[in-house]
């Protein structure tokens, strides 16, 4: 059974740095393109950023690209997700996603990020 575990969210002030981690147990992987997404309440889902497989493609959310970087270690089962020059905007429940094709075959429970002004 796959598992995706994020970790790393928590209370910051704009401008400031964080780093998540999504754990994935079941599988390897390398049999997953992966991705974050970020939920608001009373919102629809955003694309926040995803990694191919082989991790030749990267596409990011217009809203992060440029303070974002997605990052993924098949040696670790790790994906990161360095979120830098944070705006209170960016306050959401951050989800991590797997897919053997499009990550949105399984996700995590997620991790809060809170970024106040």
């Amino acid at each position: 059974q796959v598992q995706l575990a994020e970790s790393g969210g928590g209370l910051v002030q704009a401008g400031d740095s964080l780093k998540l981690t999504c754990a994935v147990s079941g599988r390897p992987l390398s049999d997953f393109a992966m991705g974050w997404f970020r939920q608001v309440p009373g919102k629809e889902r955003e694309f926040v950023a995803s990694i191919s497989r082989h991790g030749d493609r990267i596409p990011y959310g217009n809203s992060v690209k440029g303070r974002f970087t997605i990052v993924r270690d098949d040696n670790k089962n790790m994906v990161y997700l360095q979120m830098n020059s944070l705006k209170p905007e960016d306050t959401a429940v951050y989800l991590c996603a797997a897919g053997t094709t499009i990550p949105d075959d399984y996700w995590g429970q997620g991790t809060q990020v809170t970024v106040s002004s």
